[in-house]
């Protein structure tokens, strides 16, 4: 499709949203969730071995124009250009990803923190995997629920900010993260080492998920996930033809539109 100069309308439409856009708490968190529970977090052209463009026209062509999704980068980055034209107050935070939930490895994760009327809010569309559908308040100590994920922040003094899932009884940590401001270069790189880097978990396998209401449905590779109440099932796919199907059907994606070299997708 051809290049279209950004548009919150189109943004909108492509999000499905007709809520408030006052800058208030509550038009960021129906944002939020809207985005999150209509565009998904994707990293098939980082398995393509294509550019990951972060400038805002290359964003809002991939994602409003050809209903596409994105990684971290891509999501929160596009995210914060709508928030600033929308007039909030949106600031670039890198951090740090746990590594096998056992030690923190490099800043390879990028959320907003957005600040109204002087409370501080995380917001993050771009984590995957028990990611927030919601912002959460930037707040220590406290248990914050969204649908069916409860999480909460604690504080480290060597780490910053600590973001946590609560899975049974437990608190998993997901990342770190300290309030210092980064700018698109420093994402950039970020972006550029994940993307690129062989070992990088976003070059080795397939992912396309996305949160509903009940869970989560998530594509890792060729098995479907539905993730219902806290219940799991799983569904093979054995063919393009199946792949294309659990793309559109669950996700909205069509592989035509991802391109011609996207039929390697289904190896």
């Amino acid at each position: 499709m051809p290049n279209q100069a950004f548009n919150l309308e189109a943004y909108f439409k492509r999000i499905n949203y007709d809520g408030p856009t006052d800058v208030s708490y509550e038009t960021l968190e129906a944002l939020h969730i809207a985005h999150t529970m209509n565009v998904p977090f994707e990293n098939l052209d980082v398995i393509l071995g294509r550019p990951i463009l972060l400038d805002r026209e290359s964003l809002f062509n991939k994602i409003v124009v050809n209903n596409r999704g994105g990684y971290c980068f891509e999501m929160n980055t596009f995210f914060k250009y709508v928030l600033d034209a929308m007039g909030f107050n949106a600031t670039i935070l890198l951090t740090n990803r746990t590594r096998e939930r056992q030690e923190f490895a490099s800043r390879t994760h990028q959320l907003l923190l957005v600040e109204i009327d002087g409370q501080k809010y995380i917001a993050d569309v771009g984590f995957g995997m028990n990611g927030l559908t919601a912002p959460i308040r930037l707040e220590v100590g406290v248990d914050q629920q969204q649908f069916t994920h409860t999480y909460r922040l604690e504080y480290d003094e060597d780490f910053g900010y600590i973001l946590q899932n609560k899975i049974g009884d437990e608190y998993r940590t997901m990342f770190a993260f300290k309030l210092d401001p980064c700018n698109l270069a420093d994402c950039q790189m970020s972006n550029h080492y994940m993307a690129t880097y062989p070992e990088s978990f976003f070059r080795k396998f397939r992912m396309v998920t996305m949160p509903t209401v009940e869970g989560r449905i998530t594509l890792n590779h060729n098995t479907l996930k539905f993730y219902t109440n806290g219940q799991l099932t799983e569904t093979e796919l054995n063919s393009k033809e199946e792949l294309k199907e659990a793309l559109k059907k669950h996700f909205n994606l069509d592989l035509d539109v991802i391109g011609d070299e996207a039929a390697s997708l289904a190896g």
